[in-house]
C-alpha cells in the first residue's frame, strides 16, 4: 500500500502542469565568505506544497551516495542511490508535525521578495529562518521550515549561512529517476544506518571468534588458529586507499568463560623478509630469531634482524574482567556494559598497503576453554581535498608474548642496561621519521611494574632523544565494563587502580616520537625502562612495541 502512495505521489510531481512551479539555488557561506568549491542545493517549489531538494554535482562525478528529498503534504519522503545498483528511499508522516519555531517581529528584503523571521533550535544549533509568502510556495533548503513557506535563507548559530541566489519560475518539475523494482519503503533507522554505511568501505576481518584455550584448535576455510588458540589469522586484500583517505579499526570483545582483564592485540604480520612470524605460528617459536640482552632468557621474534621484521601492532586492547559473561553479577546502582568497543585511526601505518593481501592477526592470552568473543572490522574513508605524502613504514620491534600459549617468553628483558636494542638499515635518507610507539607494563602484584609509574627512554644512535612515563589514571571510568573485577575491603575495585598506561576495557594510544630526518645506512635505537625486580613467583614485564614512519 505505501509503495502504491509514493507512485502516486510521484505521479503527482512530474504532472504539475497548470501550476506555478519554481526553481530555487541556494549557495553556503561561512562568516559572511563564499564557502568556495561548493555545488549550489537546487530546490523545485509549487503551488501544491511540494516540492523537491537536491545537492546537484555539478562539473565533477558523481559520488555516491546520492540522495533527493521529497515533501507532499505531510509526507516526508527519501532517496538515496547507494551505488550505480541500488536505490532506497522511507517515508515518515509525522517529522514535519514534530517542528517547532519562534516567529520573530523582525522583517527584511531577499532578491526583491518580503521575508519574516523565525527562529529554532535544532541538537543545540539555534537556526534562523528568512521565508517569504509572496510567491504561496512552501519550499526550503533543507528539511527544517517546510510549512512556513519559500525559506530565502537559513542561518546556523549566527555563522553559516544558506542563501537563495536566484528564484526563476519554470513550466515543470524535472523527471525523478526510481527503480519500481524496489521493495516498500524501508523504516528511518534502517534507511540512515544504509545510507551511512554506505560513504565508506568496511572490510570485515573477524565476525563472533572465539579466541580461547584447547589443546587442538579447529580452522576453518578462512580463520587459521595457532597458540592453541589463543592467536586467530586471517589473509584478507585491503581495499584501495585513496589519497588522503582514512582507516579505522574497530574491535568488539565479550567474555565467553575468562573472567581476567587480558592483553589483547591486533597485528599485521609482514611477509618482506625470509624468516617471518608465520613460520613460528607454523612451526613453533623456535625458528624465530632470538633477541639475546644479557640476562640469560631467549626471546624470540620480537625484534627486526636483516633476515626478519616483527610483528606490524595496529592496536594493543585489554579486555575488561568478564563483560558479559559475568554480568549475572549484581551490584545496587549498577547496569553492566554489553561488550567492549575499541576504534583507532592506523592511517599512517596501512596507507602504503593499499590494494595489497595481508595477513592479519588477533590475540588474546588466555587460559579458559570459552575464553572470549571478538569481531574485528577495518573501514576506509575518503577525505575530502586531502593529500598524503609517500611513507615509509618500518616495524622494529615488538615484545608483546603474542604466543604466550605456546611457550613463548615475557618481556621481561628490561632487567639489564641494554634493555632493547634494535639495529636497522635505511636504504635511502627519510624526512620527518616518527617512531610510532605503544607501552604497557605489566605483573606483580601492589609492588609490579603494573601499579608502578616507570620511566621509558629511547636512544636513537646512542643520544637520548626522548622519555616519559606511560600512565592511566582514568581506569574507574571504566567501572561498568568490569562486572567480574574483585572488591576490596577499601572499597575500591581492582579494575579502578591506575595502571602502566592500560585499563580494564580500554585501548592503549600509541606515541609518536619526533627522530628528526635519518640518513642512509645503518642506525641503532634503544629501549630502557626501569623493570622491577621478581617478588616470588610474580614478575615484572613490558609489552613495547616500535614501528618507524618517515617520508
Amino acid at each position: 500500500m505505501k509503495y502504491f502512495i509514493l507512485l502516486c505521489t510521484l505521479i503527482t510531481l512530474n504532472c504539475s502542469f497548470g501550476q506555478s512551479n519554481y526553481k530555487i539555488t541556494y549557495t553556503k557561506s561561512s562568516n559572511g565568505t563564499l564557502i568556495e568549491k561548493q555545488d549550489p542545493i537546487i530546490v523545485f517549489g509549487t503551488l501544491n506544497k511540494t516540492y523537491i531538494s537536491t545537492e546537484m554535482t555539478l562539473n565533477k562525478k558523481v559520488e555516491f551516495p546520492i540522495e533527493q528529498t521529497i515533501i507532499h503534504g505531510e509526507n516526508y519522503i527519501q532517496f538515496a542511490q547507494l551505488n550505480k545498483d541500488k536505490t532506497i528511499f522511507t517515508m515518515d508522516s509525522l517529522a514535519l508535525s514534530k517542528q517547532h519555531f519562534d516567529l520573530i517581529d523582525e522583517s527584511k528584503k531577499i532578491l526583491g521578495y518580503n521575508c519574516k523571521k523565525a527562529k529554532t533550535v535544532v541538537n543545540s544549533n539555534t537556526i534562523e529562518l528568512w521565508y517569504t509568502n509572496d510567491l504561496k510556495i512552501k519550499a526550503s533548503p533543507t528539511f527544517l521550515g517546510q510549512k512556513l513557506g519559500l525559506i530565502l535563507e537559513m542561518v546556523r548559530n549566527g555563522n553559516y549561512s544558506i542563501t537563495a541566489t536566484k528564484v526563476e519560475k519554470i513550466k515543470e518539475f524535472p523527471s525523478l529517476s526510481f527503480d519500481e523494482t524496489k521493495e516498500s519503503a524501508l523504516d528511518v533507522m534502517t534507511y540512515k544506518d544504509l545510507v551511512w554505511k554506505s560513504r565508506f568501505t568496511t572490510i570485515p576481518v573477524f565476525k563472533n571468534e572465539t579466541i580461547n584455550y584447547v589443546k587442538e584448535p579447529v580452522a576453518n576455510d578462512s580463520v587459521l588458529r595457532f597458540a592453541n588458540g589463543s592467536v586467530i589469522v586471517r589473509k584478507i586484500k585491503l581495499p584501495t586507499i585513496p589519497p588522503g583517505g582514512k582507516v579505522f579499526l574497530d574491535v568488539k570483545e565479550q567474555s565467553n568463560g575468562d573472567a581476567y582483564d587480558r592483553p589483547g592485540s591486533v597485528f599485521i604480520i609482514p611477509t618482506d623478509k625470509p624468516n617471518s612470524f608465520m613460520n613460528g605460528l607454523e612451526n613453533g617459536i623456535n625458528v624465530l630469531p632470538i633477541y639475546y640482552n644479557g640476562n640469560g632468557k631467549q626471546y624470540q621474534g620480537i625484534a627486526a634482524t636483516e633476515t626478519y621484521t616483527p610483528l606490524l601492532e595496529l592496536m594493543r586492547f585489554f579486555t575488561p574482567f568478564g563483560i558479559k559473561k559475568y554480568n549475572t553479577i549484581k551490584l545496587k546502582d549498577r547496569l553492566w556494559e554489553d561488550q567492549a568497543y575499541y576504534r583507532q585511526d592506523i592511517t599512517e601505518v596501512v596507507q602504503n598497503l593499499s590494494n595489497t593481501e595481508v595477513m592479519i592477526g588477533t590475540s588474546i592470552g588466555n587460559y579458559d576453554a570459552g575464553g572470549h568473543i571478538v569481531s574485528v572490522n577495518l573501514t576506509v574513508h575518503n577525505e575530502e581535498n586531502a593529500v598524503a605524502k609517500p611513507t615509509t613504514v618500518i616495524p622494529l620491534f615488538n615484545s608483546c608474548n603474542v604466543l604466550e600459549m605456546a611457550g613463548q617468553e615475557y618481556g621481561t628483558l628490561f632487567n639489564t642496561e641494554v634493555g632493547l636494542e634494535v639495529i636497522f638499515s635505511l636504504e635511502k635518507d627519510l624526512k620527518n621519521v616518527r617512531l610510532r610507539y605503544i607501552s604497557t607494563g605489566h605483573g606483580g602484584w601492589e609492588n609490579g611494574d603494573e601499579f608502578l609509574p616507570k620511566v621509558n627512554t629511547i636512544l636513537l644512535d646512542g643520544e637520548e632523544i626522548f622519555h616519559f612515563t606511560p600512565w592511566r589514571e582514568d581506569c574507574g571510568a571504566y567501572r561498568l565494563y568490569n562486572p567480574a573485577s574483585g572488591v576490596f575491603t577499601n572499597g575500591l575495585s581492582s579494575s579502578d587502580y591506575s595502571r602502566s598506561n592500560w585499563c580494564p576495557g580500554t585501548a592503549t594510544n600509541p606515541v609518536y616520537i619526533d627522530l628528526g630526518d635519518l640518513k642512509a645506512g645503518s642506525h641503532r635505537i634503544q629501549v630502557k625502562i626501569p623493570q622491577g625486580t621478581p617478588e616470588g613467583t610474580s614478575f615484572s614485564y613490558w609489552n613495547v612495541s616500535g614501528v618507524l614512519i618517515g617520508e
